[in-house]
């Protein structure tokens, strides 16, 4: 018992000393939330195949920052009001003109990105903001603030994903059914696009725009690949995007990387695993590989 404790210390000791710091406290529950609530949205995108919606909307946000600035409130209303408008002028020129959903899609992220760094030049006392901040997010500058601002967001999307979850399990695989039905389909779009916006919204202190797109797409597939029901997928990617958060904080800590790039390249790691190794989508193991075969032989 003494040899096990003796050799374990070293490893327990390794994991407790970034808890002594208050910075790291925050950080890490922050990424778990925000493993959990990328990894429930971002389900719902793949299955819905919106998942550039997401790419869209997190970098049209840029252009409500510096009003917001100027206008002294809060950025993170800047960046919803910025994030909704643009998914709904995609949609509005997808349904109006014979535009295809890739095309409008580049040519709204284009354009608001470009206009949100016109403003950040134009608008007097907008340079003050950190673009790089913005872009590629710092997780360990985050404060409880932000703290209770993620945890009721993620709570807020919990609470209706669990409410709504028979209908939302309707519209995502079968809209037309759904809307043949009765249903408010146009109502069920706009809320997820507002969820996607307080995703990447929340997502601006920790991954960055440019990077919560891996966080909203990447547990999700890792999942997709694993399991077949919709509640499974976004359980299991909820596990993969908190420990994708953890374990990319441990790297940051220790080797003294950029703390979102960490996270980002350990979903990709956990991705990655599941698109070699799924029972029955995995490259090297689904059926008719040699692989494959013998785990089918030995069960």
């Amino acid at each position: 018992m003494d040899l096990l404790f003796h050799s374990l210390f070293p490893m327990i000791n390794w994991l407790l000393i970034p808890l002594r710091s208050e910075f790291m406290q925050n950080a890490l529950l922050i990424g778990v939330l925000m493993g959990i609530l990328c990894s429930v949205v971002g389900s719902y995108t793949i299955v819905r195949q919106m998942s550039m919606m997401g790419d869209v909307i997190s970098h049209s946000v840029l252009a409500g920052l510096p009003i917001a600035f100027v206008m002294g409130i809060s950025l993170s209303v800047g960046a919803m009001v910025a994030g909704i408008a643009s998914a709904l002028f995609l949609t509005w020129i997808e349904s109006e003109s014979r535009t295809k959903i890739d095309a409008a899609m580049a040519l709204i992220l284009s354009t608001f990105l470009a206009l949100g760094v016109t403003l950040v030049s134009v608008l007097p006392g907008a340079n003050r903001i950190d673009l790089i901040h913005v872009l590629f997010g710092s997780i360990l500058g985050v404060n409880r603030n932000d703290l209770w601002l993620i945890l009721g967001i993620t709570l807020l999307i919990l609470v209706l994903a669990i409410s709504f979850y028979k209908e939302l399990l309707f519209y995502t695989f079968d809209p037309l059914a759904a809307q043949a039905t009765g249903m408010p389909v146009k109502w069920y779009y706009f809320g997820m696009v507002v969820a996607i916006t307080l995703t990447v919204v929340a997502s601006l202190q920790t991954v960055g725009l440019l990077l919560v797109i891996a966080m909203l797409a990447g547990p999700g597939s890792a999942a997709y690949l694993l399991v077949k029901q919709l509640h499974w997928m976004m359980i299991v990617a909820a596990i993969i995007g908190s420990l994708s958060s953890i374990i990319g904080m441990y790297i940051s800590y220790y080797f003294d990387t950029p703390s979102g790039a960490a996270i980002v390249l350990v979903v990709f790691g956990f991705f990655f695993l599941a698109f070699l190794f799924s029972p029955s989508q995995g490259l090297l193991t689904r059926p008719g590989t040699r692989l494959g075969r013998l785990l089918r032989n030995r069960q």
